[in-house]
């Protein structure tokens, strides 16, 4: 499984970004992915993941209401809407599957997760 991730950059605090994430064989091959982030000095966190079994998705506290998952099952791609951006989005963004993953919870929770996408680095600042 390749997985690459895009869209990051510079935003302003309360600006907005879409990252998107190549992901071939999702759906056939995998049904869960989600996006997770690194930010310095911190634990890598699952933030967002999304089941296309049963398109259920999963947010942690620190981004719902802000960010939203979404797939483009057709291509092949999920993407992460984030809005009102704030420093401590400030981070590496990666996403992510395990095939022996089923569910979006599971998955954003799962300390082993085998299949990482290069990240894309997300800076929000004045």
């Amino acid at each position: 499984v390749q997985l690459q991730a895009s869209g990051g950059g510079l935003v302003h605090p309360g600006g907005s970004l879409r990252l998107s994430c190549a992901a071939p064989g999702f759906t056939s091959d995998y049904v869960v992915i989600g996006w997770f982030r690194q930010a310095p000095g911190m634990q890598r966190e699952g933030i967002s993941c999304f089941s296309s079994s049963d398109d259920s998705t999963y947010y942690a506290d620190s981004v719902v209401g802000r960010f939203t998952i979404s797939a483009d099952k057709a291509n092949n791609t999920v993407y992460l809407q984030m809005n009102d951006l704030k420093p401590e989005d400030t981070a590496v963004y990666y996403c992510a599957t395990d095939p022996a993953i089923g569910g979006s919870y599971l998955l954003c929770h799962y300390r082993y997760v085998k299949n990482w996408g290069q990240g894309t680095l997300v800076t929000v600042s004045s």
